[in-house]
């Protein structure tokens, strides 16, 4: 069943103009908080929980996966908030809590260094890190606190030899290690795409799968959102929660259409001057320039190999902080991408093809060059624009 949670993994970032600012919740209604509350809390208080854990002081990972804007992240951050309560009251012991979100990461092996400097304080080199982290969950539990592990994107972590990845669901088998890891991710079978099935049965993986959203789910979303605001419409919220749920079932994307639909109705009541109502047509119209954009419509039809090429355009820019990249550090991202999708990478040439088929279509900037390989690559597009384009396509 689709756990009722907060709005979505983050919450949208509101206009500051009068109609969507007039409630200020940032959050369900009290009765959705309500069931949200009852829904979480049994997410991780029943064996073989983190909570059940935690009284053990044994380890275990629990796997959380789903499409992006269903409320992975939320649902988590909420549980994590009881599970300190309790803690607090003395329900369950005290624990070390460890936040690591890959999107935040230049690069994947820096999730050992947050993590050891999270635990102990200690700067350290990857390597090091990497070293010390395997010593402390070796050590004798007796002279450590239970640590709850929390890896957001844990896709973002992906590396040619695994190393990250397999550390991350390795550390909480070791009888010592007294850690539980709560892996959140958008890919359902990424631990079996890591390690082969006898050792994930050995893990003893506790898994989670986050649905789409469906439309009366996003109807009550947004609604929530809009309580004590009669400017709305209850047949543009239906006309928005179905668009929305027919492509994608993310919840964010259902309240970024409202807010659009807001700004075009607040401008055509200045210029009319008229009280702001949004009605269908103007979530119709936020619906077009959303799901319609041209740009949006060609990456959503663009081929697979295509699509994973922008993708490693994301990744590499996320990992150098720069808004462009050689094709050969592209090319090493897209070779990545392919192997975690289990597919055979394609050759070189292949992808300098994909490349320029993209640049062809303007979704990329070429720098001119002789060089291939040294060839700059900059997005045309935003980098919001491509994640909700691939991500919406997903469902």
């Amino acid at each position: 069943m689709q756990p009722l949670v907060s709005i979505a993994d983050q919450p949208p970032v509101r206009p500051p103009h009068s109609l969507w600012s007039m409630h200020e919740s940032g959050c369900m209604s009290q009765q959705y908080q309500t069931v949200s509350h009852v829904e979480i809390k049994s997410l991780l208080t029943s064996s073989p929980s983190s909570s059940q854990k935690l009284l053990d002081g044994t380890g275990g990972c629990m796997y959380i996966s789903g499409v992006p804007g269903t409320g992975k992240t939320a649902t988590v951050m909420e549980v994590l908030h009881w599970l300190k309560q309790d803690a607090e009251s003395k329900d369950i012991p005290k624990f070390k809590c460890v936040e690591v979100n890959g999107m935040r990461l230049t690069n994947p092996h820096q999730a050992y260094v947050h993590i050891i400097k999270s635990l102990t304080g200690k700067k350290a080199t990857p390597e090091h890190a990497a070293t010390l982290l395997d010593k402390l969950f070796s050590a004798n539990k007796a002279t450590k606190m239970p640590t709850v592990l929390i890896v957001d994107e844990l896709d973002l972590l992906w590396t040619r030899k695994q190393g990250v990845l397999y550390s991350i669901f390795d550390w909480p088998t070791r009888p010592n290690a007294q850690l539980i890891v709560v892996a959140i991710a958008n890919t359902m079978d990424l631990p079996e795409r890591i390690m082969m099935n006898r050792v994930v049965s050995r893990m003893g993986l506790t898994r989670m799968t986050f649905q789409p959203y469906t439309y009366k789910q996003l109807q009550e979303i947004v609604e929530s959102r809009l309580k004590g605001i009669d400017a709305f419409n209850s047949d543009a919220v239906q006309l928005a929660a179905r668009k929305v749920a027919a492509i994608s079932g993310d919840a964010r994307r259902a309240l970024d259409i409202c807010r659009r639909a807001t700004e075009i109705a607040e401008v055509h009541a200045r210029k009319s001057k008229k009280k702001a109502v949004v009605g269908m047509a103007q979530v119709d119209a936020a619906v077009t320039e959303m799901f319609c954009s041209p740009k949006i419509v060609a990456m959503r039809q663009a081929s697979e190999q295509e699509q994973i090429f922008l993708r490693a355009v994301i990744s590499e820019f996320r990992q150098s902080g720069l808004e462009e990249a050689t094709f050969a550090e592209v090319l090493q991202q897209h070779i990545s991408l392919c192997r975690i999708e289990g597919q055979l990478p394609p050759t070189v040439s292949d992808v300098w093809g994909v490349c320029k088929r993209l640049a062809s279509t303007r979704l990329l900037l070429l720098e001119a060059s002789t060089n291939e390989l040294g060839q700059r690559v900059r997005l045309n597009v935003s980098q919001d624009d491509v994640r909700y384009a691939l991500d919406s396509r997903t469902k």
